[in-house]
């Protein structure tokens, strides 16, 4: 069985063929093309959606075509058409049902729509080192901080999420502050690697709350108040050591609080996906945090961290074999830009 998969959330085409082996075991990509609209973003400092849904119109295609001949083979080969169903922009999202459905609807194939995060959550099964079910999930992708119990596919019990910023809206803020541009994120990591991380002493919000729900709204704050005490013409180093700090405050509640659910639920595998699960520094300390209670810690491949095709012709294949979904032939489409995982 090959499932086509095609990603239109936010700000990155991704178009994908994943292929179910004849023993039923996990799906492996057969080939995948990722656009990215940063260089079109940046001058606006961050996502415009109608820009983002006009891009995604122009390059779905063209990329989808590109897979086919990186995977040698045809349209024809397709058995089931995924495509992500929200969480994310509406405009957005409708370019990419909308295409999944009109292709579905020309090769007689059926179609089902993913939920973004699921596809971030299962995205280590494509590693080289897949995860075994049961497992600890830590959710950081740019809008969603969530720690989950993952029982199997389709089966997630929610142990914490931001009440506020997310880990990565804490990174882009900050960058921002900082004059770091877009995207913020990385632009943050690359100048924290030049500073000191103790520098300058910023909150750990909710590290001892009791619960394993986020917060990250005050760290920004803090953020902005210590560069008002900098000052105007503050210099580059100062400014590091502020990216340095920031991004190791962060990193402390994301260990902390991933350790604890670990405790919690008395399992001992840990699978971090979405894009913040890139980051360097927050996989060396969870890699070390880890191997000291002898939990095996999981992480997609860094090309697959961002938003991809890859990860939602995944979910679709599992979410099949495992019986969760059922693909449907009457090509009517919806989205759902705000969509708990827990409903999917």
């Amino acid at each position: 069985m090959n499932v086509l998969g095609i990603e239109s959330s936010c700000d990155e085409t991704g178009v994908a063929l994943v292929q179910v082996p004849p023993d039923g075991g996990v799906p492996r990509l057969r080939a995948h093309a990722l656009h990215s609209q940063i260089e079109m973003h940046r001058a606006y400092g961050g996502v415009v959606p109608e820009l983002a849904s006009r891009d995604h119109i122009r390059r779905v295609l063209p990329l989808a075509r590109q897979v086919f001949v990186d995977a040698g083979c045809s349209l024809e080969d397709v058995d089931v058409v995924a495509y992500t169903r929200g969480p994310g922009l509406a405009g957005a999202l409708l370019v990419g049902a909308g295409v999944a459905c009109a292709l579905a609807a020309a090769l007689g194939k059926p179609t089902l729509g993913i939920h973004h995060l699921e596809g971030h959550l299962l995205s280590p099964f494509l590693s080289d080192d897949p995860p075994e079910f049961p497992f600890v999930a830590l959710l950081v992708s740019g809008g969603h901080t969530q720690l989950m119990r993952v029982q199997g596919v389709g089966e997630y019990e929610l142990l914490g999420e931001t009440i506020d910023d997310a880990a990565g809206e804490a990174f882009d803020k900050s960058a921002k502050l900082l004059g770091l541009g877009y995207p913020g994120g990385p632009a943050l990591s690359r100048l924290a690697e030049f500073g000191n991380p103790e520098a300058f002493e910023l909150p750990r919000p909710l590290m001892h709350s009791g619960n394993l729900d986020f917060s990250f709204a005050g760290l920004k704050t803090a953020v902005m108040t210590q560069l008002r005490k900098l000052g105007p013409d503050v210099c580059e180093q100062p400014k590091a050591d502020l990216a340095a700090s920031t991004q190791e405050a962060i990193v402390d509640v994301l260990s902390a609080k991933s350790m604890k659910a670990l405790k919690a639920t008395g399992l001992k595998r840990l699978v971090v996906a979405g894009g913040v699960g890139a980051n360097r520094a927050l996989r060396t300390r969870l890699n070390s945090l880890c191997r000291r209670v002898g939990v095996r810690v999981h992480y997609p491949e860094l090309h697959l961290c961002s938003d991809n095709g890859a990860m939602i012709a995944l979910a679709g294949a599992m979410r099949l074999q495992s019986g969760r979904a059922v693909p449907a032939h009457d090509y009517a489409f919806d989205v759902k830009p705000r969509w708990p995982l827990a409903e999917a």
